[in-house]
């Protein structure tokens, strides 16, 4: 009797663990099956150049003397998306580009490390292939003002200013700015989970979490939509898990830089308060990555680390003058 009570546990367990397999092997089919349909049904906004052997999307919007590349934080999936609000904007007076690094938005994959030596090339060479001239306005946010930090002292003949968002830059305690959301996170796993499905399946359980925080009507229902999209292929994947992993290196690589001083700076950051573990307030660490000269500028906005998201025309407005007043073309 007993014999037979384990027999058909056994056979219980069998079955569940089957069922469960059954399911998940579908779950990662179906995942695929609406990856491609997505993939087809958004196709690339911009334009797709090889690097590498990999395609790197560039968009860009507006004419102007000016040239402004937009370079988006870390985990941000959709770059070209999430700066549509201040893209839209700043194209009013300027050139404005948006790079989406490998793993990001539109763009493949790629094997090599993602080193700050390895991003600043590809970055400019996916603005020579898409026949982009300099010299360039850099405007990144976040983690991007490691590279740029690290682009302006290699190649200071093909930067024209920076202009950071929140920039994070080495100094400051060697930590990169916190930032809450999921699509924001500096904390990646180590391996590519999209192909499983989880990313799908996080993104329709707590969309909000993949959706860029912003007043109402300031992003498109295409554009959440888009972005909804764009989150499931690109959330966790091996590219920023590699980033993240690199983040201490890149660091190391630029610790002994400051901006050229003939290089006009421009920073934005929240008036609200970041200290780190040294006690040092963010806006003064920021005054010391700042010349003493006239071409140097830190401006303090009411908002959170995605600054562009709801302050777009107040900083456009910054940036306008900003140029017009330091840079001659």
């Amino acid at each position: 009797m007993k014999t037979k009570r384990i027999s058909r546990f056994w056979k219980v367990v069998r079955i569940v663990l089957l069922a469960i397999v059954t399911v998940l092997v579908l779950w990662i089919i179906f995942n695929k099956t609406m990856t491609a349909y997505e993939k087809n049904k958004y196709p690339a906004v911009g334009q797709l150049v090889e690097v590498d052997g990999n395609n790197i999307h560039i968009y860009t919007k507006g004419k102007g003397d000016n040239t402004i590349v937009l370079l988006s934080g870390l985990g941000t999936s959709a770059p070209v998306l999430d700066f549509e609000p201040l893209t839209n904007e700043l194209a009013k007076n300027n050139k404005v580009v948006v790079v989406e690094l490998f793993g990001y938005g539109w763009s493949d994959m790629t094997e090599k490390e993602r080193t700050v030596e390895n991003i600043v090339e590809e970055i400019r060479l996916a603005l020579q292939k898409a026949s982009i001239k300099g010299p360039y306005i850099l405007m990144p946010h976040s983690i991007s003002g490691i590279y740029s930090m690290y682009y302006a002292n290699k190649y200071p003949e093909e930067i024209e200013a920076v202009i950071g968002i929140d920039p994070t830059l080495p100094g400051f305690n060697h930590s990169p700015h916190p930032t809450p959301k999921v699509s924001e996170s500096h904390a990646m796993p180590k391996y590519h989970v999209a192909p499983t499905g989880i990313a799908r399946l996080a993104v329709f359980l707590l969309p909000d979490l993949f959706l860029p925080s912003a007043v109402e009507d300031v992003y498109s229902e295409e554009n959440l939509k888009m972005t909804k999209a764009i989150s499931v292929w690109n959330s966790f994947n091996k590219n920023v898990a590699n980033e993240t992993k690199n983040i201490h290196h890149n660091i190391d690589e630029t610790i002994d830089m400051t901006f050229p001083s003939d290089t006009p700076v421009m920073i934005f950051t929240p008036k609200e308060e970041n200290i780190n573990e040294d006690d040092q307030s963010k806006k003064t660490f920021y005054q010391t990555q700042l010349s003493s000269g006239p071409s140097s500028k830190l401006v303090t906005l009411e908002g959170e680390h995605y600054l562009h998201r709801t302050l777009y025309r107040e900083m456009s407005e910054y940036v306008n003058e900003f140029t017009e007043t330091h840079l001659s073309n």
